[in-house]
């Protein structure tokens, strides 16, 4: 497996990790959780804003990565804008947790840039 294939495992992980701070408090209802995030306040509805986020983010990515693979563009290229990606949503979870928008939408911005960028380079456009 490549350095990509694993981010995408780490992709598919990260709303895990967002909505798992989220609910873990006294109190959380298994019995209805998303009315129960729903009702969250302060850093755990942020928490779980992001794990929405990341959701949305995880299908253009995965889609960018294995386009960019089916087409062999250098492996080297994939793995380093995955490595870019999954860093850009860490870090824009923990800004979003941390209430921080103007840092959020920056490394969202990032995150975006790497996608499109492998999109890119899948679709066969010549960029370096």
């Amino acid at each position: 497996m490549s350095v990509a294939d694993y981010c995408l495992i780490a992709a598919a992980g990260l709303p895990y990790v967002w909505v798992g701070a989220a609910k873990f408090r006294p109190g959380y209802n298994n019995h209805a959780p998303r009315a129960f995030l729903e009702k969250s306040e302060g850093w755990r509805r942020r928490a779980n804003w992001a794990q929405m986020n990341a959701w949305e983010a995880f299908a253009p990515f995965a889609a960018a990565v294995l386009l960019a693979e089916l087409r062999v563009v250098e492996q080297a290229r994939v793995d380093q804008l995955a490595v870019v990606f999954i860093v850009a949503r860490v870090l824009h979870g923990l800004a979003y947790i941390a209430d921080q928008a103007p840092i959020r939408s920056l490394v969202w911005s990032v995150g975006l840039g790497a996608v499109l960028w492998l999109f890119l380079l899948g679709a066969g456009a010549p960029i370096g």
